[in-house]
């Protein structure tokens, strides 16, 4: 990300930076590892360092979960390698005296890579295309609502009335996003002289609720860039007494978060691959087939962009967040929107994924998809037009992690592409997640019975 450890070094020398934190990112896509005193990670920058495997074994509580086969309590919970990955390494601004470095997971006895590691699958589902001659580039639109109270303080409050940043819809609102670029300014600024180019931030469509752009790039560096933002994102606000959420419907009366993710493929030189001057949309065969994978799958795949029992909540017609998995040119109630018509920079926009999801895990299930359009040369069907929340007779998205769930089971295109063992990796997380909620008693519930049944 633009700083080199000779840079590090030079800046460790004059005093600039004293911590790096080392980190990789976990099943649920946020920033887990250690700070290291700079001078000692200049010693082992080439080397590595150890963290306990229970770390991809355990829930969003951080509770070790019974039953992976992985990593349990008959193994003993060993150590897994930390290896980092110096091309990841940036300053972070918003930190005093800090830099970061993401790490490769890898087994302590074999040092081969540990599977159901998030950067080792997208990671393998980069090599397939690179078999095939393509290069993933993309984009991760990031939604989140910004509140003016801190988690401490909207904890204690049970959760309720949380006091967003914004008062009314502020879509595209410049006024209104004023009031919160305390924040937003100061998260563009320290991304941008941290290594990660922002294109623009924006209002969205709930009160409070904010987007922020990057520059599209390679998947993986997209990936890394991603659960960066989010974790700096975080500690920006809490740096000022606030607190965000990447909920993906955080509030039932509110708008959802998403996390549109555009893609498209290149070959080896850079050269893109999905246009076509003589389509009529300018589409390539290799982009038509892509996309038809995406399709095909994209009950499969749901389960890698909408991963919690609240994901579902935000599929809900008539606000902005599809119901249904079709294709249209330009057309924000399609699960996928063809963008960039006629231009070098066609792709192909998901907008199933919500703001929770895992970056890496997404865009490694989309490529998946793809790949399988590709290798299967499947045909574009028909682009929808219309108003796909109430066209009957669509291919559905699932409406619960139940659901999505039982269709990642059954996915023998996944487990071809992911590993038998990493899909029964993730099913097991999915179906403690349902289990959890399942035996909790929630609000709603409470208020609806506890007088009337």
């Amino acid at each position: 990300m633009a700083y080199s450890l000779a840079e590090l070094k030079k800046d460790v020398a004059a005093g600039s930076i004293d911590t790096v934190l080392v980190a990789f990112p976990d099943m649920q896509g946020r920033m887990i590892g250690k700070r290291f005193q700079a001078e000692y990670f200049l010693e082992v920058a080439n080397d590595e360092t150890h963290g306990c495997d229970y770390l991809l074994a355990d829930d969003i509580d951080m509770e070790p979960v019974p039953g992976y086969a992985a990593a349990n309590w008959g193994k003993g919970y060993g150590d897994f390698v930390m290896k980092p990955d110096l091309a990841t390494l940036m300053k972070a601004t918003w930190l005093e005296g800090t830099a970061i470095v993401l790490c490769d997971l890898s087994d302590h006895h074999h040092h081969e890579p540990i599977a159901h590691s998030p950067r080792a699958i997208l990671k393998r589902q980069l090599d397939r295309l690179a078999a095939m001659g393509y290069t993933a580039n993309a984009a991760t639109e990031l939604e989140f609502y910004l509140f003016d109270e801190d988690y401490r303080t909207i904890a204690q409050k049970g959760f309720a009335k949380a006091q967003t940043a914004g008062d009314y819809i502020q879509d595209y609102h410049i006024f209104q996003t004023t009031k919160e670029e305390g924040v937003m300014r100061a998260l563009r600024k320290h991304l941008q002289a941290s290594g990660i180019p922002v294109e623009s931030s924006k209002g969205e469509w709930g009160p409070g609720q904010e987007e922020i752009n990057v520059k599209y790039a390679d998947a993986l560096t997209m990936a890394d860039r991603h659960v960066v933002l989010k974790n700096a994102t975080k500690e920006i606000a809490w740096a000022q007494g606030k607190a965000v959420t990447f909920m993906a419907k955080w509030d039932y009366a509110l708008a959802g978060s998403s996390s549109h993710i555009h893609m498209s493929l290149a070959d080896k030189s850079g050269k893109p691959m999905f246009v076509d001057a003589k389509d009529e949309r300018g589409m390539s065969d290799v982009m038509k087939h892509f996309m038809a994978g995406q399709l095909a799958y994209a009950r499969d795949i749901t389960y890698f962009l909408a991963p919690y029992i609240n994901s579902y909540k935000r599929f809900q017609a008539g606000t902005f967040a599809p119901t249904k998995a079709i294709w249209s040119p330009d057309n924000r109630t399609a699960g996928f929107r063809l963008c960039g018509e006629h231009s070098k920079s066609i792709r192909v926009e998901c907008r199933m994924g919500g703001a929770d999801l895992n970056p890496y895990l997404a865009l490694a299930a989309l490529i998946a998809a793809g790949i399988e359009g590709i290798e299967e040369k499947l045909p574009l069907e028909p682009a929808f037009v219309g108003d796909a929340y109430v066209t009957q007779k669509l291919r559905e998205i699932p409406k619960t992690l139940r659901e999505a769930t039982d269709t990642l089971r059954g996915s023998a295109m996944l487990k071809d592409a992911f590993g038998e063992e990493v899909i029964a990796h993730y099913v097991h997380t999915a179906e403690w997640e349902q289990g959890e909620y399942d035996r909790r008693v929630t609000d709603w519930e409470l208020k609806r019975g506890f007088e009337r049944s």
